[in-house]
């Protein structure tokens, strides 16, 4: 009898149709809600997407997990109320979106799991497992970090060495089946599986799902290139990824134009070579391009969530520098076109940063692009310092401010764009302003870590980041290093805050409100630390 390794992780809902993710530990015919879907095979290991289609708009639908026939889920004795997918409809006007990132698995010693402090995603599964269905999120977004690859558990440490019998680096993942079992720890928590089988996920990587500083530079690139596991590691970690990540973020239109998910499901034998063969090629620049594009589009009613890729998509060849290339950010500004009431741009590293440390980003950038030895001491310190935002890819920094007070003034105006971002462990909230007045409230929302909580002297860093003199002083230092005046001006409206966290983009019509809560001590808990109308009174 096949047996449900992980899942179900309910990814794609729209208001007719949804996608459910599982991973098994044999070839089976997976059977969600009366839809079937047979595995495929990745090395040693099966998964299937299930397509639930027909579904009527502003419906529950209660589903189990089958496999060849039985049921394999919910668990007989689960706690949890039973897993559902919910559909809106056009006239709903109402959504919340939960989101965060940072979220390392838990350690397998009590003692590091305290390192870390609770799990503030954890602690928002068990209080949403009390709660009546319409105040349950209508998304989850999860914006990078999903798994530390190079940063594992004591836990897969020790399931390291035993694997490879002392071979190989035992303190990082290489290959597939290693990236596997980081899933496997951070997906299997109880309560994570409840919430992810219940609430519609979309997710995009950061640079620890593959390697701290992933793409910081190109030289960072050449350095890398040239540690022997290195293409073993990149191949791994971005097949995985489309395995584990990327294949739900897509809704069905995209399925059905997708060559290399035809490819897999067509395939009937093991498609890892497939896999690892398209991550290679997803991984390397083609004069200035990228062949692959992981940025992705979803809407919600009235909410368009445009999700950019701010790691593997870097142009990084020659002298250029870009976050993303000219072709995806194309893309990017075509599928902002429209009709909406709110804007939300999912990034996992944030636009607007405190200050002084924007600046200091971008006066790094000029500083590394320079000959001899103060360019290489420069990009030392860009590689120790993680100066890799928005702000030190100047270029890309200012086009997407240019593109977003653009639509802020365009005809049909959203009434809000909202950055939603991680990455930096500390939480706020900033607010932008144009020379040129917008009709949008334009915002920077930011939630990291939801549990990775950093030593504790990091706190008076982003503090002092925070002081208007020092973002002067920093500014000062920018105009004379000829960075260009920024595009637009910023304002902190709450933060820093710091903890495992939890943040809640809610809209109602064309109003938005955003809430942030930290979890308690004990992970049982939550206690709001921010609540902003946006635009803020």
């Amino acid at each position: 009898m096949a047996k449900l390794v992980l899942g179900p992780v309910l990814r794609h809902v729209n208001a007719t149709s949804a996608t459910v993710w599982v991973e098994t530990d044999t070839s089976t015919e997976v059977e969600v809600a009366g839809h079937r879907a047979r595995t495929f095979q990745v090395g040693a290991q099966h998964f299937a997407l299930v397509r639930v289609e027909g579904l009527a708009p502003g419906t529950t639908t209660e589903y189990d997990v089958r496999l060849d026939g039985d049921p394999v889920w919910p668990e007989p004795d689960s706690e949890f109320p039973p897993c559902r997918i919910r559909t809106k409809s056009d006239e709903d006007l109402t959504h919340r979106i939960v989101f965060g990132s940072c979220r390392a698995a838990k350690p397998l010693r009590p003692a590091e799991e305290d390192d870390l402090g609770p799990d503030a995603l954890d602690a928002y599964a068990l209080r949403m497992a009390k709660q009546p269905q319409d105040e349950w999120p209508d998304a989850l977004l999860l914006l990078g970090d999903q798994v530390y690859a190079d940063e594992p558990t004591s836990r897969t440490k020790e399931w390291l060495r035993k694997r490879r019998g002392g071979k190989d680096p035992v303190d990082e993942v290489l290959h597939f089946r290693e990236y596997a079992q980081l899933y496997h720890e951070s997906w299997g928590d109880p309560e994570i599986r409840w919430l992810m089988s219940t609430v519609p996920t979309s997710m995009i990587f950061d640079d620890h799902d593959i390697r701290d500083d992933w793409n910081t530079s190109r030289p960072w690139r050449e350095k890398m290139a040239a540690t022997p596991w290195w293409p073993e590691r990149i191949r791994a970690g971005l097949a995985s990824y489309w395995v584990y990540q990327h294949l739900g973020n897509l809704g069905p239109d995209e399925l059905d134009r997708d060559e290399l998910y035809a490819k897999v499901v067509a395939a009937g034998g093991d498609v890892q070579p497939m896999l690892e063969e398209f991550a290679e090629r997803a991984d390397a620049e083609l004069d200035g391009r990228k062949s692959t594009w992981w940025s992705y589009r979803r809407d919600f009613g009235r909410v368009r969530l445009l999700v950019i890729d701010t790691r593997c998509g870097r142009i990084l060849a020659g002298d250029t520098r870009r976050m993303v290339g000219d072709e995806e950010f194309d893309w990017i500004e075509r599928n902002a076109e429209g009709d909406y009431d709110h804007l939300v741009i999912g990034s996992s590293l944030p636009w607007l940063m405190p200050h002084a440390i924007s600046h200091a980003q971008s006066i790094n950038e000029r500083a590394a692009a320079r000959p001899g030895r103060r360019g290489r001491f420069a990009e030392q310190v860009r590689q120790i310092a993680d100066l890799e935002h928005w702000p030190a890819f100047r270029d890309s920094f200012e086009r997407l401010s240019r593109f977003l007070g653009r639509i802020g003034r365009g005809e049909n105006a959203p009434s809000t764009i909202c950055v939603l971002s991680g990455d930096v462990h500390h939480s706020y909230a900033a607010q932008g302003h144009y020379a040129e007045p917008t009709a949008s409230a334009i915002m920077q929302l930011t939630c990291s870590p939801v549990h990775n909580d950093p030593p504790k002297f990091f706190r008076p860093v982003f503090r002092l980041s925070w002081w208007p003199p020092m973002g002067r002083v920093l500014r000062r230092l920018a105009d004379r290093a000829g960075v260009p005046a920024d595009p637009l001006t910023w304002n902190r409206l709450t933060g820093p805050h710091f903890g495992n966290s939890i943040a809640v983009l809610e809209v109602d019509g064309r109003q938005a409100r955003f809430r942030l809560e930290s979890a308690t001590p004990d992970g049982r808990g939550l206690v709001e630390v921010a609540n902003l109308g946006l635009p803020p009174a």
